[in-house]
């Protein structure tokens, strides 16, 4: 099986080979908001006159979901923890999905948030969490590519052959789980899991990044000389809400960095933790891919995660290959009722055998883990149990239209799959270019 290696940036995420071996088209994403448009496929809320929730359409460009979130309970006077929504979308990008709100009915139709179009309100007794999705729908502008017109319809057709063969993409964890500008959140995420919580705020508050505006960067860039978080409040953007919040705490409490941490929203805690074992389960996947082993074959030691009643991995139940089982499990994988998993280490995991097995225990050993160290007493929500992932996600739906040095692709994912990454197969792109 033909792979390629990928740039050192993405190998700093984990996404350390391309599947496809052919060559990139080139090209950037989100040159404009517009260019990237994010339809979520929601679960269907029942609808509930007397309901405790709020429930509406929110269509929202250029918004990070946490500062969105931030945003809408200030217009409305609420607590954030009372706003729930089922998936973390693109900032740069026109999203639309479903979000619940313990509020007045009245409020949430009158809410008016610089662009943010709230429609479709109703009452129901369900309220938003995270996974109460489908799956979402994107329609993407792929500009400036390297080459053009024919030339560029037949790279994006052969790369489409080889995933076709795959009946899908490598599932990495995409360059947003770790950090669209600055990819850093795995880093902070390993410092917690480590007991290395001052580490954790200076990954977060205090590490520059080129790709950052000037000002931020120089913001940072004197933190981390200086140390002084009372005179950083002074200088720090204004922009940089959350790390704000960092800073001010340790302004009022000197060295407890603990309770930095725990200021920030809970959600955003964890994805702390998530984009560590993020990191890991992508190294793990391009080990597999470069040993040669299959992603849709299974192999004696793999472990499964059966289908649920929508077609989609259930996470929660791990079924082990075996001889005995092997030749049912096959069937399964390639009818799309089972998908071979690696491992988002936590305090519960258990580790797959054989050659999958072995890619696990040397990912996790070079990392230097136990499984108690997932087990963050003094941050709550920094605690994982872990889980599985599949190898391989499906697409459906993919459209191509190629017009000069544009690309315009279309396509449905599965909740939890990124169209950046099966976008890097088609591109190979700059990381900065995603």
């Amino acid at each position: 099986m033909s792979f390629r290696e990928a740039p050192a940036d993405e190998c700093g995420l984990g996404m350390e080979v391309f599947y496809t071996d052919t060559p990139g088209i080139g090209g950037k994403l989100k040159v404009q908001a517009e260019d990237f448009v994010v339809d979520e496929v929601s679960k269907v809320l029942p609808r509930s006159d007397n309901g405790k929730y709020v429930i509406a359409t929110v269509t929202s460009t250029n918004w990070e979901m946490n500062r969105l979130v931030r945003q809408l309970s200030k217009a409305l006077g609420i607590s954030r923890t009372k706003i729930g929504f089922a998936g973390t979308k693109d900032k740069r990008a026109v999203t639309t999905q479903l979000l619940s709100f313990e509020a007045p009915l009245e409020a949430v139709q009158a809410l008016n948030v610089h662009q943010v179009e709230v429609r479709d309100v109703f009452r129901s007794n369900k309220h938003l969490t995270i996974g109460d999705l489908v799956g979402n729908r994107f329609a993407i502008k792929v500009r400036d590519c390297n080459i053009k017109g024919e030339e560029l319809q037949a790279s994006v057709h052969s790369t489409q052959e080889r995933l076709e063969a795959l009946r899908g993409f490598p599932n990495f964890f995409g360059p947003q789980r770790f950090g669209s500008i600055r990819p850093i959140t795995h880093l902070v995420g390993r410092s917690i899991v480590k007991g290395d919580m001052e580490g954790a705020v200076l990954w977060y508050v205090a590490q520059p990044d080129e790709e950052e505006d000037e000002q931020s960067r120089e913001a940072r860039k004197r933190l981390q000389e200086e140390r002084d978080y009372a005179a950083a409040l002074s200088y720090f953007p204004q922009k940089l809400t959350f790390e704000r919040m960092v800073i001010g705490w340790l302004e009022r409490h000197p060295e407890d960095y603990v309770g930095a941490i725990r200021v920030l929203p809970s959600n955003l805690q964890m994805m702390f933790v998530h984009a560590y074992q993020s990191y890991m389960f992508n190294r793990i996947l391009s080990e597999r891919i470069r040993r040669g082993l299959p992603l849709n074959e299974p192999l004696p030691g793999d472990v499964v995660l059966p289908a649920d009643k929508d077609g989609l991995p259930d996470h929660d139940k791990h079924v082990p290959v075996t001889e005995n089982n092997m030749d049912l499990v096959r069937k399964q994988v390639r009818d799309g009722r089972a998908f071979i998993s690696g491992v988002l280490y936590g305090q519960d995991s258990v580790l797959a055998e054989g050659q999958m097995g072995e890619i696990e225990r040397s990912v996790v050993g070079s990392e230097g883990l136990k499984l108690e160290d997932f087990k963050v007493p003094q941050i709550p929500d920094c605690n994982s149990r872990g889980s599985r992932r599949e190898l391989v996600a499906g697409y459906k739906d993919l459209k191509t239209q190629c017009s000069d040095d544009v690309l315009d692709i279309s396509f449905t994912l599965g909740k939890g799959c990124y169209a950046t990454v099966l976008l890097r197969e088609f591109m190979k792109s700059p990381l900065q270019d995603y």
